[in-house]
């Protein structure tokens, strides 16, 4: 017997290992939160408007936090 198109198995790569690490994370910086981009070792730009939009939906979606430096130091 096959399995239906529409079935559970069609959608069970959302629950496997990403093969990548997390490109974004939200640092936390003293009480202060911010969407950090580590592949470019740069905070991302979002603007103060939606970033609070942003991180809720971040936050949802289970992205890591974390309250140190994400990324090798700048300079």
């Amino acid at each position: 017997m096959s399995e239906r198109p529409d079935g559970p198995g069609r959608r069970t790569n959302l629950w496997q290992t990403p093969a990548a690490p997390d490109r974004w994370v939200i640092w936390n910086t003293g009480g202060e939160s911010m969407v950090f981009d580590k592949e470019l070792n740069i905070p991302a730009e979002v603007s103060d408007a939606d970033l609070r939009d942003v991180l809720r939906s971040m936050r949802a979606a289970g992205v890591p936090e974390d309250d140190e430096y994400p990324g090798r130091p700048c300079g």
